[in-house]
């Protein structure tokens, strides 16, 4: 059934339980909550989704009886913890915010359909909360295997009986420091959307630093709203733009993926006339990612966002990230990096290139055809040794690259063993890591600083030390170095972070994959629109219409 199907079959059958004939009203409270209970269990599931919630209204009612369990004052607390799921990147329309406030407010507390009602939208928020709205490549186990350590029913039912609901949304809410920064900074840029500015002209040509641009003041005005400039930096000559600007110039670009050179061209004023809101709604599909994923208490930590073409090694959970480092990583256009969590395990010194058979066959076999000296060129070798352009057509060979200096590989590989063969590893092409846009490689990552890669990784293995780093990654045989423990490697995407100094960063969407995840949550919504709908009784429905 396609998505528009199963979206039009919600909103039937919800349609229907809205309107529950006057025999269900009817009865008493708790038959009332029973039958509501027993329609949520025969909802469609909702597309896409990382949780499947049609038990749990049945759950959480049946160890009461499915007596009511809102008082006036704890409905007001529960609609108080809702009025604020925005804060989270989240969308009040998912919970009937808005049509269960008016409920309270017009004494529906008790009623069974509004107890039921609140009941499904603070179980829904907990989780949404706690692994996101929609599934994602981190989701890899059945759909309720993330919810298994944090059950929503539990920890709504303990939050009530304690008077602490807000401990219950504090405990599903991700811990680790970049979800709280990326939510400091979506207030931010949620103050600046309130107030949009003007766009600014673009010159005719690239305006260098001491060169003439007429809107240089509001230029300045715009880098001190952005935090690119202090609020005290000096005001720039008439129509001139000067040192201070270029400065500021610079750091707004730094942070926008652009080449920070200080130029003011077509790009930079581009990225300095994107609204706020936007900016905003980055922030907030970061939110969801960061969700995605799972708890990876202390110790280290890899993280590489794709988009940024930037690794982070962490260090027990903390936020400020030891070393930091651009990578290349696989082309928008033919070999996109996948997302996945690896499991770092081993590295390799000097390390043989085995090549994919994807890379064999369109690329290595076609030029072997035209030059038979293309392999010995290029420090390749058959394996077996005296195989056939026919016995590596027909999969009886394969080819790899020696270590030494033109390996593709570099002097060191990052080995975390998955189906896909994605790696790190160092590069002999230093010179790539001056180019602005960087997905350049085959979706293998290569990484600036390998011998800093190294000696983190390696730390707390006696053995290793800079010294001994640099002495492996010398030209010699191929050395084999088990880590003492597997690392977490989060190979992630968001277009949109904060970095070290409390900065928001943002990157163009160069997979396109804002753009889809736009579009599964939209699906998402218009799924749940009839489930609130039928939630909230005839007036939500009526509202959904």
């Amino acid at each position: 059934m396609k998505l528009s199907q199963k979206i039009g079959a919600a909103l039937a059958f919800c349609a229907v339980a809205a309107l529950a004939p006057p025999s269900v009203s009817a009865q008493s409270a708790p038959a009332a909550i029973h039958a509501l209970a027993v329609q949520a269990a025969q909802w469609p599931a909702t597309p896409s989704g990382t949780y499947d919630e049609r038990a749990w209204l049945d759950r959480f009612y049946a160890p009461r009886k499915y007596a009511p369990v809102w008082t006036p004052s704890t409905a007001a607390a529960a609609l108080w913890v809702l009025g604020r799921v925005a804060q989270q990147g989240l969308d009040p329309r998912d919970y009937g915010t808005d049509a269960l406030q008016r409920q309270l407010r017009a004494g529906d507390v008790g009623s069974p359909q509004f107890d039921a009602a609140l009941t499904a939208a603070m179980l829904r928020y907990l989780a949404d909360l706690r692994v996101g709205r929609v599934r994602s490549e981190y989701h890899t186990g059945p759909v309720e295997e993330r919810l298994k350590g944090y059950d929503p029913v539990e920890r709504l039912r303990a939050g009530l009986a304690a008077g602490k609901l807000q401990a219950a949304v504090q405990a599903a809410e991700p811990q680790m420091p970049q979800y709280a920064q990326v939510k400091t900074a979506l207030a931010q840029y949620r103050e600046l959307a309130k107030q949009p500015y003007p766009a600014l002209p673009k010159p005719p040509t690239k305006v260098m630093p001491g060169g003439a641009y007429a809107a240089a003041q509001a230029l300045h005005e715009r880098l001190v709203l952005l935090g690119d400039l202090p609020a005290d930096a000096p005001a720039p000559a008439d129509g001139v733009y000067g040192a201070t600007l270029e400065e500021g110039v610079r750091r707004f670009q730094a942070r926008h993926g652009l080449e920070s050179d200080g130029v003011l061209g077509q790009g930079t004023i581009n990225a300095l006339n994107v609204p706020p809101a936007q900016r905003a709604r980055q922030l907030e599909l970061t939110l969801e990612r960061l969700r995605w994923l799972p708890e990876f208490g202390r110790g280290p930590l890899i993280v590489v966002d794709l988009p940024a073409y930037r690794l982070w090694a962490q260090q027990d959970g903390h936020a400020e990230a030891p070393l930091e480092m651009r990578v290349v990583i696989g082309s928008a256009v033919k070999t996109e990096t996948p997302l996945f969590i690896g499991q770092l395990r081993y590295l390799e010194f000097n390390p043989y290139w085995n090549v994919p058979s994807s890379i064999l066959h369109k690329e290595i076999l076609p030029k072997l055809e035209k030059n038979p000296d293309y392999l010995s060129q290029h420090q390749m070798e058959t394996v077996p040794a005296d195989a056939t352009v026919a016995d590596l057509k027909a999969g009886k060979a394969r080819v790899r690259q020696r270590p030494g200096p033109k390996n593709s590989l570099g002097a060191i590989k990052f080995a975390m063993p998955n189906p896909m063969d994605i790696y790190l590893h160092s590069t002999p092409a230093r010179e790539l890591f001056e180019r602005n846009r960087r997905d350049l490689s085959h979706g293998c990552i290569r990484v600036e600083h390998p011998a800093a890669l190294a000696q983190y990784v390696l730390a707390g293995q006696r053995q290793w030390n800079a010294d001994t780093i640099q002495e492996a990654l010398q030209p010699g045989p191929t050395k084999h170095v088990d880590l003492s423990r597997p690392i977490p490697v989060v190979l992630f995407y968001a277009t949109a972070s904060v970095d070290g100094e409390g900065k928001a960063r943002f990157a163009p969407d160069i997979y396109g994959r804002d753009v889809k995840l736009e579009r599964e949550l939209a699906a998402r919504r218009a799924a749940l629109q009839a489930v609130v709908a039928a939630q909230a009784g005839p007036e939500g429905l009526q509202a959904a219409r």
